[in-house]
């Protein structure tokens, strides 16, 4: 890893306060494995949950939950799993893609680089997607725990501190 990122990592903080949200049309708080999966994770790295909803995959339903997320001055960071699949049913990606103030294409690259390792060319399907509302970083990840898990263990948690420092720059 070069000086440069190690520094920029250095001078992240180290915990972050997140909000975590699940689209499902079907899951409940008490069913949500995916979410409860990000949670322990993210609780195990010394991250806060300020905020876990469960939201219909519904775009006029998505859009001022995530818009209200973003502009709360006690949110770092928007995790998001599910909805990100090719059925007719899955909007988050066109929902959350059309906030973005700020891509970061990457994320989704990288996501689907590491997911064809364990699942192959199905890989595609996916449109996990990230970037930036203002100053908040939105990460969505693809609604298995699978996925979650491959998320957050190696893409989120080892980058999401150095993501939110560098979006707060002065």
């Amino acid at each position: 890893m070069s000086q440069a990122v190690t520094e920029h990592r250095q001078s992240a903080p180290a915990s972050l306060d997140l909000a975590v949200m699940t689209v499902s049309d079907t899951r409940t708080l008490e069913s949500d494995s995916s979410g409860a999966l990000i949670v322990s994770l993210a609780e195990a790295a010394g991250h806060r949950i300020v905020e876990r909803l469960i939201v219909a995959d519904e775009p006029n339903q998505m859009r001022p939950i995530v818009l209200d997320l973003s502009s709360r001055a006690n949110v770092d960071a928007i995790l998001v799993t599910g909805g990100t699949g090719i059925s007719p049913r899955d909007q988050t990606f066109e929902t959350v893609s059309s906030l973005l103030t700020r891509p970061l294409p990457g994320y989704g690259e990288l996501f689907r680089m590491l997911s064809y390792a364990q699942i192959g060319p199905a890989c595609i399907l996916s449109r996990a997607v990230g970037g930036l509302i203002g100053s908040v970083p939105i990460l969505v990840m693809p609604g298995s725990r699978a996925a979650v898990e491959l998320a957050m263990t190696r893409i989120i948690l080892p980058e999401l501190p150095h993501i939110v420092g560098e979006a707060n720059k002065q």
